[in-house]
């Protein structure tokens, strides 16, 4: 992806003012038919090439599959990526923990990414240590919205890279 398009894809979220804004997907009610309300809305991805509504309307998303670091079960995730430059990263406004695909990346880093319409094997590197400490000093100069979730937790937000390895 070329520096325009990343920051085309993140004009889209421009209109959420903060963690807290009402607005934003995160803080919307959803019908807690499966585990995480995810479930409509990954149908509606893979049924309309990467686009949805509602809450995510305008806004890019990415379906990450992961294999259960316990379970070895595979799991489905949609979520918002953003862009250094060219990389891709994924993070999580879970405030109490971090998401179970962090988890599974952390335990097998091979990873399917779905992506406008397009299947990508890919790897996820979750960043720790000197990598992470660079990496999130950039992002909360550059990412007010995880800037603002970072103020409000106790803990480093997740922070993990997503290398698109090849179209499947």
């Amino acid at each position: 992806m070329s520096e325009s398009e990343a920051t085309a894809a993140q004009r889209n979220q421009a209109d959420i003012t903060g963690y807290d804004d009402p607005n934003a997907p995160w803080n919307q009610e959803w019908d807690q038919g499966d585990a995480y309300g995810n479930d409509d809305v990954i149908k509606e991805f893979r049924e309309n090439s990467g686009v949805v509504g509602g809450a995510y309307a305008g806004a890019e998303l990415i379906l990450l599959t992961t294999t259960g670091a316990k379970s070895g079960k595979r799991h489905t995730t949609p979520l918002g990526p953003a862009y250094r430059g060219d990389i891709m990263y994924v993070s999580s406004f879970m405030e109490d923990k971090n998401p179970a695909w962090w988890h599974n990346i952390k335990a097998n880093p091979q990873v399917t990414v779905e992506l406008r319409g397009k299947t990508y094997q890919a790897t996820g590197k979750v960043l720790e240590g000197a990598d992470y400490d660079e990496f999130a000093a950039w992002v909360l100069v550059n990412n007010p919205l995880l800037a603002d979730f970072q103020s409000k937790i106790d803990r480093p937000m997740p922070l993990v890279v997503l290398t698109l390895d090849s179209e499947s």
